[in-house]
């Protein structure tokens, strides 16, 4: 902006020239330069006021148009905002084999507390240690009388403990929402089911994550909301399953022993169709970790896939299955089994130091002869029995679906030797579990093909490479059926169902080193019927004592035979199986004419 000069010099001099005053030249410029900034000031104050009229104005009209839309509009309740993702708390349900349910959701409540909304926290704490008897009441009235704004009381609450905390009538007791992971069958296939718990909390909704067994395994699969609907289908069949760990149960107290497992497979598929591990729990309601002590005297312990064990002379039949295989011997040959025999500078015994001379090969399984296997493993060589046992999967953890599988890993010699590949022959210096024994004795079942234990249901068999041939396999399956028959494990013999199959009494290690002198892990590995068999069934008792004759028996002949023939007994019917006439060749049948 140009501004004028209150004394322009050239109006100056030519007022001087009239006569003129030029202080009035200065007054009268003075004058117009104060109406020039009154009429700005005039026109910046005009146009606040026409803006401000203008904001009042359509601040008026949102307000008038909010207020007439809400007194159009039905009324709901506010919800609250929160940041964060959303949790979701649906999971799918679990099911046996044959639709039979086995893991549910079921909608409860959990129980949490204001304090700062709490009318008389004395009194709501005295009542609520009525209604929960577990809860700490020093401990409730510091947290309602103190600074605290929220806590949890109870993560899950039954109906009626919701009711009685409804008649306590205190504001400040609040309920959140949930849906809680329900076992309807209770501890029946607590190891295969292992349990859930909350993950992400809210108090509008919690997830549900699983904490062990094929609840962790499969998690994503069972949070996935796409399967909801779908429910997770395993091979387990219930009803085979509450039989199996009625009867171990019942075998287990009658052999005094301090816990059990036992593996139904089929042979063809590698389904289990029951696994049980004694002690076990109740997954509603599972029990803490333990943190100290011996981990398998814990009921969360899972002997049937974490329990590694040396398992004895079950293992005598993969050293003569291999050794038909590769020709070395038939089932007929003669082996000298008698004694000294010394290998790396070690003395192989016999069982009570017995001495069986010279047998063929199906009389080394049938009698159970340490020195047998031994010789036939050493013709067999370290390479070749290390190559056979990896193919069989004795190597690397069972890729069994629940995450305690992923623990069984087998110990192996650091060196295999000579001595090595003799005690092994027999069971011992190579620790598995009884999933892997199950796996090994069903390729020898199906006739020489490795098959992979599954928790999950097949429409058909499912065979892995070929190990051996079939016909090393069915010569097997005839030393096993003689074993039941004429050897050590004559009380598995059931009617009607030709059970085949071998023992093993292993000693108990001594966490210290050595072994107990009189503690045993005891296994009977069972196929039927023998000559076409279906199913491997598996039993293991860990320290068992029969205490009915003078003397305690401990062998698995006297202590998992019988309660695996039992077991047979009752679950043969409900896998569908009839008894059958065991075949037998024309030899021993007399024809009678029948005038």
């Amino acid at each position: 902006m140009i501004r004028i000069p209150l004394r322009p010099l050239a109006r100056i001099l030519d007022a001087r020239e009239k006569g003129e005053n030029p202080d009035a030249i200065e007054r009268d410029n003075k004058r117009l330069r104060h109406e020039d900034m009154q009429a700005n000031s005039r026109a910046r104050a005009e146009g606040r006021l026409l803006v401000l009229g203008a904001f009042f104005f359509i601040a008026f009209g949102v307000i008038g148009a909010r207020m007439g839309s809400f007194a159009t509009s039905d009324p709901v309740e506010p919800r609250s905002a929160t940041l964060g993702s959303v949790i979701s708390a649906a999971r799918a349900d679990i099911v046996d084999r044959n639709g039979n349910l086995l893991a549910t959701n079921f909608d409860t409540h959990a129980l949490y507390a204001q304090p700062k909304h709490m009318i008389d926290p004395q009194r709501a704490a005295d009542e609520l240690v009525k209604v929960f008897p577990d809860l700490d009441h020093a401990r409730l009235i510091k947290d309602f009388t103190g600074d605290r704004k929220f806590l949890w009381l109870k993560k899950k609450i039954s109906p009626e403990q919701m009711q009685a905390v409804h008649e306590i009538g205190d504001p400040g007791l609040l309920f959140a929402p949930r849906e809680m992971r329900l076992y309807p069958n209770g501890s029946l296939a607590a190891h295969v089911m292992g349990g859930a718990s909350f993950g992400k909390e809210g108090v509008a909704a919690a997830e549900v994550i699983g904490v062990a067994g094929a609840e962790k395994y499969f998690d994503d699969y069972l949070r996935d909301p796409a399967n909801g609907a779908t429910p997770l289908q395993l091979s387990i069949d219930l009803t085979v399953q509450a039989a199996s760990e009625r009867i171990l149960y019942g075998g287990m107290k009658l052999m005094n022993a301090k816990g059990a497992t036992s593996v139904l497979m089929d042979v063809h598929t590698g389904e289990v169709i029951s696994v049980v591990s004694l002690p076990d729990f109740d997954p509603n309601n599972r029990p803490r970790a333990a943190t100290s002590g011996d981990q398998s005297d814990s009921p969360l312990f899972n002997r049937s896939v974490q329990g590694v064990y040396e398992l004895g002379s079950v293992f005598k039949i993969f050293t003569a299955v291999q050794a038909i295989d590769l020709g070395l011997v038939n089932s007929s040959t003669m082996i000298d089994t008698k004694g000294p025999m010394r290998v790396g500078g070690f003395n192989i015994g016999e069982f009570r130091n017995k001495n069986y001379g010279t047998l063929s090969v199906t009389d080394i399984i049938v009698k159970s002869s340490n020195r047998g296997t031994g010789r036939m493993a050493l013709q067999i060589g370290v390479k070749r029995q290390k190559a056979f046992l990896d193919s069989m999967g004795f190597f690397d953890p069972t890729p069994f679906e629940i995450v305690e599988a992923s623990g069984g890993q087998p110990l192996l010699p650091e060196r295999w030797t000579d001595l090595s590949a003799v005690t092994i022959s027999y069971g011992h210096g190579l620790s598995s579990s009884p999933m892997h024994l199950a796996a090994g004795y069903a390729t020898i079942a199906n006739g020489g093909r490795a098959v992979t234990p599954t928790l999950l249901k097949k429409t058909g068999p499912v065979y892995g490479p070929r190990v051996m041939s079939e016909g090393a396999a069915k010569a097997a399956r005839m030393m096993l059926r003689k074993v039941v028959s004429q050897g050590t494990a004559s009380f598995g013999e059931v009617e009607g169902y030709a059970v085949g199959g071998k023992t093993g009494t292993a000693d108990k290690p001594n966490p210290s080193g050595g072994y107990f002198e009189k503690k045993v892990i005891a296994t009977f590995v069972s196929m039927f019927p023998a000559h076409d068999p279906k199913y491997v069934l598996i039993v293991t008792l860990d320290e068992p004592v029969e205490t009915s004759g003078d003397k305690p028996r401990r062998t698995a002949g006297w202590t998992a035979v019988p309660v695996a023939a039992e077991m047979i007994r009752r679950i043969a019917p409900l896998l569908g199986m009839r008894p059958t006439v065991e075949p037998r060749t024309l030899a021993d049948i007399t024809l009678t004419s029948s005038n």
